[in-house]
């Protein structure tokens, strides 16, 4: 089949969730299907033919980037005010990727145009006016309508009231934004069966199909990243930031629920990790970190790295990586790449939402603050109890979430949609 994806941001190399499932989708695809790709270029500066990598060249026909929209706060300030539609879906409008879209659209066939995420949404209009028949998928990463709805209880609890109008005004627009773009669609793609209920109850005319996060096991191989060495240490350095116990999250720095679990698990959790284990360091490893956490310099126990080439050596060297997550919806990558390398896991349940997981299992779910640093304080005591853990969390991934198992559930989808012919 020719299969056109339109993603976000260039899926390669894949250092956030977004770009994790596109390349997931888009690599496995790739052995038995033409795919092109239409995406953003997060540095418009740069020759496109140098920051495409070559990896991704391999895998698809063709690649067109359009730059990455800048807008500023008077801008959303205004599509706020005179607009309908979400934040959301004025993030990456670009009059050029709508151009670029409509051209090959005109004078080429595809069997399916894969739409990722919400913030391309408004392209969809697109299928109504092209002279060839293809089928359109919308994969919906997160039921974004409950994410803002669950931003805003969040803000009203703790007495954010500027927060909480912005994220109610947010939440009633994406609730009919998001059931418009699932009318548009032929299929709807989601991420776990909690988040297949609530849209398909958000349109019941939608065909909706859960396919989850998968993940590469052998990428995550611990033989092959427990021997990097992250934070410009040495292996002397290395042992010793091993014996005095290691907490880790990873994940993007400007994204408002990660930002809220840091604030949050400093202000709840650490202090009483802290008293246990004084000697404990905490490590936040993602782009673009808030300003926000600017507070957290303060105390020289806590690094925040900004980003990095590869988070894969940062959740090697963790003794407990945590997703204490107090909104989202969805299913976390980040808890698929900590299982996949062994990690000891501590979560709110929000963090670990989406996974048929068992607590105390294959990792421990706590949503106090005290509960969450009893949990952790727990396993930097216990060598053999994070290994255990880390044995059946990694066995959890591999039976569930393998990309090669997944894919071809998605292949069977664009079938029932009469999409071409497979071999």
């Amino acid at each position: 089949m020719r299969l056109l994806f339109l993603t976000p941001q260039l899926p390669y190399p894949p250092q956030q969730g977004t770009a994790l499932r596109n390349w997931g989708l888009i690599s496995h695809l790739a052995d038995r299907h033409e795919i092109w790709l239409l995406s953003f270029d997060e540095a418009p500066g740069s020759n496109p033919q140098t920051r495409v990598h070559p990896t991704l060249q391999v895998a698809c026909k063709t690649i067109a980037t359009v730059p990455v929209p800048r807008r500023t706060t008077a801008d959303r300030l205004r599509t706020l005010a005179t607009s309908s539609l979400p934040d959301m879906a004025w993030r990456l409008w670009s009059p050029a990727f709508d151009k670029q879209l409509r051209d090959w659209l005109n004078s080429e066939r595809f069997d399916i145009v894969q739409v990722e995420g919400i913030e391309l949404a408004r392209y969809m209009r697109a299928s109504n006016q092209h002279p060839h028949h293809y089928h359109l998928v919308f994969d919906d990463h997160n039921c974004e309508y409950l994410l803002q709805q669950r931003t805003h209880e969040m803000d009203l609890r703790r007495g954010r009231m500027h927060g909480a109008a912005y994220s109610f005004v947010q939440w009633q627009r994406l609730h009919v934004f998001e059931r418009a773009a699932l009318k548009a669609a032929d299929a709807t793609l989601c991420v776990s069966r909690q988040d297949q209920a609530l849209l398909t109850q958000l349109e019941p005319q939608a065909q909706v199909h859960t396919i989850f996060n998968g993940i590469d096991l052998e990428r995550y191989a611990s033989d092959t990243t427990m021997s990097a060495t992250p934070w410009s240490l040495g292996p002397a350095a290395i042992r010793q930031v091993r014996q005095v116990g290691r907490v880790v999250f990873t994940g993007k720095m400007d994204f408002r629920p990660n930002i809220e679990a840091m604030l949050w698990f400093q202000r709840e959790v650490w202090p009483h990790v802290k008293r246990e284990h004084a000697s404990a360091q905490w490590l936040i490893v993602g782009q673009k970190p808030s300003p926000r956490l600017d507070v957290l310099r303060n105390d020289p126990d806590i690094t925040i790295t900004g980003q990095v080439d590869d988070v894969r050596p940062y959740i090697a060297q963790a003794d407990v990586y945590i997703a204490p997550l107090l909104a989202g919806g969805g299913t976390r990558f980040k808890i698929l790449e900590a299982m996949a390398m062994r990690r000891a896991i501590v979560s709110t349940t929000l963090g670990c939402e989406g996974f048929d997981i068992h607590t105390g299992r294959e990792l421990s779910v706590a949503d106090t603050g005290i509960d969450f640093a009893r949990a952790v304080n727990a396993l930097l005591s216990s060598e053999t109890g994070r290994r255990d853990m880390g044995e059946r969390a990694h066995a959890f991934v591999a039976a569930t979430y393998d990309w090669n198992a997944i894919v071809p559930e998605l292949e069977a989808i664009y079938r029932s949609l009469g999409a071409g012919h497979l071999s």
